[in-house]
This record gives structure tokens, sequence and C-alpha cells, in this order.
């Protein structure tokens, strides 16, 4: 067992965690909690205790675990035909890119199933129109990203990482990538001066989650969009955690007003009942790959179509985004009442939310997360001081407020 973990772990759950530690990698270092079952905003363990799940798989489970109408698309589907592969049609693809036509207003899908999948598809879509379209000389396309992004965890990706826990080790790393500061504008703007005539795209999260919920400010979207199209250059915004109603729109881009040449999508595309990722573009974007040039033998299969279709639906229909920005302002308000020596800032926007720990009494980030776990409510610290709470977006009024109240007792018990 992990010497740092302090909560009380039951037989039970020790049992569990052992297989994974003896028959497993050691890639992740989960909180000491073994969850067995989920219904909606909550999430049980193996010993039947139930908890507040404030993390949502990362954003995955926006509609809540186990939606009723998402596992009966599911089901039904399953029973009738999962996948066919690309090598033939089939009757549920093209429903579901005219469903995701209609509801975000690109020409074109093109279906993967993990976000660094779709993330991958994007630099790849990038890289061919700068060499189709905008004329860039062979082999020389380069992708801006930004510091402390987080998009995945490929070879391609990680070489634009600035954490050396996701790159450190892993090299040589992929060519023709530039990283500039997050929230600068001017960074931006300079480094287009410099390379524009080989620049394809700006690839950037809206919010930085894994960073910390990292929040830009207002208007740099905005001017970061315009500086692209001042100089032919692609805004792709991966959206495949701030997108789905998280912040508090549809797409987090919405709240200043800009569509991106490309938007990435996953987790919540299918509330986190299955693998599924997309990459949205327009014609002159998406129809410069031809047939045999990308792929994937999951991507838009039948199964992850009616899922993602029923999913999208729930969000539309019980109007999650609404939701996720009227609780949010709550959420941020009750947080900001708290007269704690751990808290040193909160931020965020619509249901996606952090707070900043200050170590105190030599007590920090990842104690304070089990002081909630063995309260009844699951977090998770991100870059050891930082603790970011995503409760399913289906949450009310009166159970974000009894979650609340274990965060700051959590925080009291502590001082």
């Amino acid at each position: 067992m992990d010497k740092n973990v302090s909560m009380e772990i039951t037989p039970k759950a020790k049992a569990f965690i052992e297989k994974e530690e003896i028959y497993g990698a050691h890639n992740y270092h989960p909180l000491p909690v073994v969850l067995s079952r989920g219904e909606g905003i909550y999430v049980w363990d193996v010993d039947g205790k139930r908890y507040f799940d404030f993390l949502s798989a990362y954003s995955a489970v926006n509609q809540g675990h186990c939606h009723p109408k998402i596992v009966e698309a599911l089901t039904s589907q399953a029973s009738t035909l999962c996948l066919t592969s690309r090598a033939f049609y089939n009757d549920t693809l093209g429903p579901y890119e005219e469903f995701m036509h209609n509801l975000f207003g690109y020409d074109k899908l093109l279906p993967m199933n993990s976000g660094a999948e779709a993330v991958e598809t994007a630099l790849k879509l990038a890289r061919r129109w700068g060499y189709d379209k905008k004329g860039i000389a062979e082999n020389e396309a380069m992708i801006v990203g930004c510091e402390g992004n987080f998009h995945g965890r490929t070879i391609t990706i990680v070489s634009l990482s600035t954490d050396s826990d996701s790159y450190g080790g892993f090299g040589p790393f992929t060519p023709g990538l530039i990283k500039i500061p997050y929230n600068n504008p001017d960074a931006l703007e300079e480094v287009l001066k410099s390379h524009g005539h080989k620049i394809a795209a700006f690839l950037v999260e809206p919010i930085q989650g894994e960073a910390g919920v990292f929040v830009p400010d207002d208007g740099y979207l905005k001017k970061c969009y315009d500086l692209c199209k001042e100089y032919n250059v692609l805004f792709v915004a991966d959206e495949v955690q701030t997108g789905i109603a998280r912040t508090g729109k549809m797409l987090c881009c919405d709240h200043e007003g800009i569509r991106p040449d490309m938007v990435i999508l996953g987790k919540a595309i299918s509330g986190g009942v299955l693998p599924v990722s997309a990459v949205l573009a327009d014609d002159d974007i998406m129809l410069n790959i031809k047939p045999g040039e990308h792929g994937s033998t999951f991507g838009g299969f039948p199964l992850a179509c009616k899922v993602a279709m029923a999913a999208l639906k729930v969000v539309v229909d019980e109007k999650l985004a609404e939701k996720a920005e009227q609780l949010g302002q709550f959420f941020r308000r009750e947080m900001a009442s708290i007269k704690s020596p751990f808290v040193e800032k909160i931020r965020g926007k619509g249901l996606l939310n952090a707070i900043v720990i200050k170590p105190h009494n030599g007590r920090e980030a990842w104690d304070v997360c089990e002081t909630m776990a063995e309260k009844g409510l699951i977090a998770k610290p991100t870059h050891k001081h930082i603790i970011r709470f995503a409760p399913p977006l289906i949450i009310k009024e009166n159970e974000l407020m009894e979650a609340i109240g274990i965060i700051k007792e959590s925080l009291k018990s502590l001082e």
C-alpha cells in the first residue's frame, strides 16, 4: 500500500487495490476508494458507502452515472449491431453525423474514440490543410500550443507538454511544435509574426482543466481567434473536458462568441458510457483527408453513434448548460465564504471549478481529498496543490449545498 495513504481501508477494498498493484501497470495514483456502482450524482464503494462524485470521471459523466436514457440506447443497440468497421456503411453513423451537424453547425464530423485520438486527428487535419490549402512547404508545417496544456498522452501530444511528468523519459519528440505562454495573446501574435507563413494551427484549451482549472482572462480566446484569422491560421479548440455544457455553455468557446475552425470533443459526448470522441470542421478542412489516409476500427461504430446521440439529447432536453451556469455561480459564492487557511484561491466557470490549496499544519490537497472521501465526497488533486470540483451537471441546488457542507467540514477538521 502507498505509505502516503492515511485513510482507513477495509479488507474488502484492500484486496481489490492489491490486485491492481500486483497485476496492473502503475501509471495512476488513485485515491484509495474502490467503487462498484454509480447512479446519478452518487457512487458507492465495495462496502456500500455512498459518495458525492465531484470528479465525474474528469467531466465525462456530465449527465450523471448510468443515465437511464443513455443506458437504454446502449443496451438496445448492443442487442442489434455493435461493430461493423468502416469497411462498410451502417445505419447509425449517417444519422449521428447529421445530428452533430444540426447541433454544432459544422459541415463534417470525423469520429474517433478517445480524446487523445481526436487531438491527434485534429493535428493531422491541420497539417494537411496547411499543405493543401495554405501552401506550406512539405514537412515544414508548425502547430502552436500553450504551456501548461493537457491534450493527452501520445508521443506527439506529450511533445507539446510542459509537464515533466508527461514528457520526461519519452523522447525523442515530434518536431514542428511551438509552445507559448497561456493567457497571453501577445505571445501568440509574436510567434505568428515570426513564423506565421509556416504555422498551420493554434491548439488551445478554452480552460486548462488538468492545469488546475486555469480560466484565462475574458477576451483571451477572442483575441487569439482574431489573430488566427489575420494570419490565416486554424484556431483549434480542445473542448474534450470543457465541452458538452460543463462550463455553462454547450461549448466553452461559446462564452466569447467564437466559432473555432476545429472543435475536439470527447468525454461527456457519450455520458461516460463508452469512449467516444470526434473532430468537427467544415469541408475546406475536413475534405483534405482522403480515403485510406486516416481512420479507426471503432471510430463511428454503431454502438457509439447511438449512445452519443442519446447522451447529447439528455444535455439539451435537461438544459444542463443552463444548470451548470446557475449552479456554478452558486458554488463559487458559497466557496468564497469559507474562511480557511487552506484556501488560497477559488476559480472556475460553470460547474468546472477548483480550489488552490495552501499547505497548513503539514496537510496538503491530498489530505483534504482523503478527509472529504471519509465524509462522503470524492475529488482528486491535480498538480499536488489544486483540487478540481466537477460534479455531474444534473445535481440539484440542495444536493450541491450538502456537498459544499462536506467540503467546508473537511477543511475545518484539518485546521
